[in-house]
Parts: structure tokens; sequence; C-alpha cells
């Protein structure tokens, strides 16, 4: 039996303004638009080596990002009216190494665009 492999694309919610939630991935997230289609009014951003297939018709989802020096872009996106619904947050102590060296601990925050889709933002310390 053939196992599944990589992560290839999450599907969210365009919102009712497609343009408001993508500029706010570009602006606050720093990922343009890889390629969209009018109509059927559908974009895709490319994160590391994952699309983000943003569409109407879906529900609200969470995506997990990961970001270097989170404390820093919190504190840079807060100062700009960036409103976050979870501050950075230790969430595991990985002494045994399930999810990555062991020692580390993996902090998270999280934020929500326009269109209500919700972003963790991960760093591993």
């Amino acid at each position: 039996m053939r196992r599944v492999g990589a992560l290839r694309q999450v599907a969210l919610s365009a919102g009712r303004d497609i343009d408001d939630t993508l500029g706010f991935w570009l602006d606050v997230l720093g990922l343009p638009v890889h390629a969209r289609y009018d109509p059927p009014g559908i974009a895709f951003i490319i994160a590391g080596n994952v699309r983000l297939f943003f569409t109407g018709g879906v529900p609200q989802a969470t995506v997990y990002l990961d970001i270097a020096d989170l404390d820093s872009f919190y504190e840079i996106a807060s100062d700009k009216g960036v409103a976050f619904t979870t501050a950075p947050t230790l969430v595991h102590r990985d002494a045994e190494g399930e999810f990555g060296p062991a020692g580390e601990s993996e902090w998270m925050a999280f934020l929500k665009d326009p269109a209500g889709n919700t972003i963790g933002l991960v760093e591993r310390k």
C-alpha cells in the first residue's frame, strides 16, 4: 500500500472580499499571490512547498506557518495594528524530540485574516 506524501495544498476561505484577504497575506505575512483566476474568483499563494488555495464556499480554516523570530514579528505587526488572538505562547516542550530536535520548545501566536481564517505562527526555540 502506498503511503501519503507531503502536504500539497490547503483550501482557505476567500471571505467576502478576496482582494482584502489576499492583501492581508501579502502586507502582513509577506506572501504574494502566485496565481489568480477571475472568473471563477480563486487564487493561490505558495508558502514553502504548500499551495494555499483561496476560494469562496469553503469554511474558515486554520493553517500553521513556520516563522523565525516570532517575538520580533509579533511586536512589529502589533505596532502596525495587526490584532492577534493569542500572543506568542509556549505550547510544547519537546524534551524527547517528538516533533523536532530534542530539547527545543514550540512557541505559537495566532491571528485571523479578513476572511476569518486562523493563522498559527510557529517557532521552534
